[in-house]
């Protein structure tokens, strides 16, 4: 008989970053001393009635109240069937984004990984177990962190000694410091001129440029510099394909979007449509490891790369059946602060600065399933009081 899914637990938890804290409009994290933020993510558990549970933890608020809304659906099911539960879940969601599928696909996943006692890239199809590894930075600060383009390119050249092969700047944000088009230039040509013949460079505004003009002048830095790629430069929030096809028509450095639309066919539309030249994908983000294998194959097949969005288990075990990706994202990272990833992982695993080896590489988890074992006694210790059980 087929394996049945008999509860589900959503648990949201908070956790504390130390010497972090936002910029001037409150919504990029950057190095603040002395500062104390608190994060609140979710653990996710799918029991079964063969003793085996899919886990995953992490997700947000808004597509924690999208499983609300699908979950019963699931209760008796086979949780093997999961490309039915997507398409099904899919349409359920049709009026949303999305991003409540992806946290509880990746748990099915991580329960048929157990279930087969494989890990998960494996159920997919081992293209490497090692996996090359960017430096993604935190923005750019005030407070005496990364607080200028020296600052950024003495970290750049840290992590260049530490064997990272690739670095992605994340600049400076606020509406008064996206204005200062000119330090942006100067920080693309510093980090460039003193390590772009070493690395792979990126720069990636996150949308906080507030004109084309202005991509166009910093997009000709990095043509200057020969950036690997552009992302996410200005405030039409990363998701107009028009906007980055003329962006594209007018730089010669490689433009990457779609980490901002949901789902696989605005994906393949900006692909189509000329809209981007690298894709983006996000496990959690995009409908779950079969939502982003999805976009991946689809990259694939129109000759391109994706490259998957943030660090993560589940992003090293996509990664590690995907042959059209250059890049594990090691985000967010800083010379001075620990990156902000939960302390929810028993055993060796971790996505800090220090993880890549001397080549610059990480290694995917080998244990069934996603590959990781979780601390649900700190998850629960740390529980926000905002549980919801499905039975």
């Amino acid at each position: 008989m087929s394996p049945k899914i008999t509860r589900i637990e959503s648990i949201e938890f908070a956790y504390p970053i130390e010497d972090v804290g936002t910029d001037e409009s409150g919504f990029n994290i950057v190095y603040e001393p002395g500062s104390t933020m608190e994060r609140k993510l979710f653990g996710l558990r799918v029991h079964t009635d063969v003793g085996v549970t899919g886990e995953y933890v992490g997700g947000n608020s808004p597509g924690a109240a999208q499983i609300n809304m699908f979950a019963d659906y699931l209760i008796g099911r086979n949780p093997l069937a999961r490309e039915r539960h997507w398409t099904e879940i899919k349409r359920a969601l049709r009026k949303y984004d999305r991003m409540g599928i992806g946290p509880v696909d990746i748990a099915l996943w991580d329960f048929a990984g157990k279930y087969y006692d494989a890990p998960i890239h494996e159920l997919l199809g081992t293209y490497r177990t090692e996996l090359p590894a960017y430096a993604s930075t935190f923005h750019g600060d005030e407070n005496g962190g990364l607080d200028s383009p020296e600052a950024f390119a003495d970290f750049a050249e840290e992590c260049l000694d530490m064997g990272y092969e690739g670095f992605k700047i994340h600049g400076w944000g606020g509406s008064e410091a996206a204005r200062d088009i000119d330090r942006e230039v100067a920080n693309v040509h510093a980090v460039g001129e003193r390590v772009g013949d070493e690395m792979d460079l990126m720069l990636d505004p996150a949308c906080e440029y507030e004109t084309y003009g202005d991509a166009i002048t910093v997009g000709k830095a990095c043509d200057e510099q020969d950036y690997f790629w552009y992302e996410d430069p200005f405030r039409d929030a990363g998701i107009s394909q028009h906007a980055h096809r003329k962006l594209s028509e007018r730089l010669d450095t490689p433009i990457l979007q779609t980490e901002h639309v949901r789902g696989l066919e605005p994906h393949a539309d900006f692909v189509a449509n000329d809209g981007t030249d690298f894709v983006r994908a996000d496990p959690e983000y995009d409908a779950g490891i079969t939502g982003a294998m999805k976009i991946a194959r689809v990259a694939e097949g129109f000759g391109t790369d994706v490259e998957y969005h943030a660090p993560g288990p589940a992003q090293r075990q996509c990664l590690a059946a995907t042959r059209n990706a250059n890049y594990y994202e090691l985000a967010l990272v800083h010379p001075d602060a620990d990156n902000p990833i939960p302390p929810v992982y028993k055993g060796d695993y971790s996505d800090a600065l220090d993880t890549v080896d001397d080549r610059g590489r990480v290694s995917v988890p080998e244990g069934p399933g996603l590959g990781v074992d979780y601390d649900w006694e700190y998850i629960e210790a740390n529980a926000t009081g905002s549980t919801h059980v499905y039975e």
